[in-house]
């Protein structure tokens, strides 16, 4: 039975949010809820689950593929919007209707990397200079090596105080290179990189501090 009076329900502790990204989550998840109110009691009542919507998402996402390569960018910027509008939507409804899971955050999860994926290699194809072949090749690197390493330190509750996610800003790099004919993107790539790439060196740290080790003999 879906309670959907009792408002947000526990984020699951296995999925790829640091605390930080948590506290903020529960703070502004009841916000979120009367905001989208209308929409989630409509897509409720038509049967429209989390992971529907987590799959329209990553479908409409993917649309930037072929817009893009066509040199229809802005059909391609707005499926990239719609994208993200949607990747906003699944957990609120997920919530809304106590079905949070760790098994939904995982293809939340699963389903926007895959779509930066291919979004990134997209643009490469476009703007194939070795500096954008570096810096996106680091950047889906990265990135995944980021999120894997914040779901195993969630599952073994040593979780990230912060982790970085700098999709929106890329994404919103190449919007901006298009409507004004600059060049940031790549500049976006080299910053996200690097803070991405001290995520990463910390969080494997971290990791490999807690898991257990040789007995050393004191004796």
């Amino acid at each position: 039975m879906i309670d959907r009076e009792t408002g947000p329900s526990p984020t699951p502790a296995a999925d790829c949010y640091s605390d930080g990204e948590r506290e903020w989550m529960v703070k502004y998840q009841a916000i979120r809820l009367n905001l989208t109110r209308p929409i989630l009691v409509r897509l409720t009542a038509l049967n429209v689950t989390a992971d529907i919507v987590t799959m329209l998402a990553g479908v409409v996402g993917l649309c930037f593929v072929p817009h893009w390569l066509m040199n229809h960018k802005i059909l391609a910027i707005t499926c990239l919007l719609v994208h993200i509008l949607l990747d906003g939507l699944d957990g609120t409804l997920a919530r809304y209707q106590n079905l949070a899971s760790s098994r939904g955050s995982f293809t939340d999860t699963a389903v926007d990397q895959f779509v930066m994926t291919c979004v990134t290699i997209t643009w490469l194809i476009t703007e194939p200079s070795s500096e954008n072949i570096a810096a996106a090749s680091a950047y889906i690197f990265l990135y995944t090596i980021v999120v894997s390493l914040a779901m195993v330190r969630n599952a073994m509750s040593v979780p990230f105080a912060f982790v970085v996610r700098p999709r929106f800003f890329v994404y919103l790099a190449m919007a901006t290179d298009y409507w004004f004919e600059l060049n940031s993107t790549i500049y976006i790539l080299v910053i996200a990189n690097l803070l991405l790439g001290i995520s990463a060196l910390t969080g494997c740290y971290v990791l490999r501090q807690n898991l257990p080790g040789p007995e050393i003999n004191q004796s």
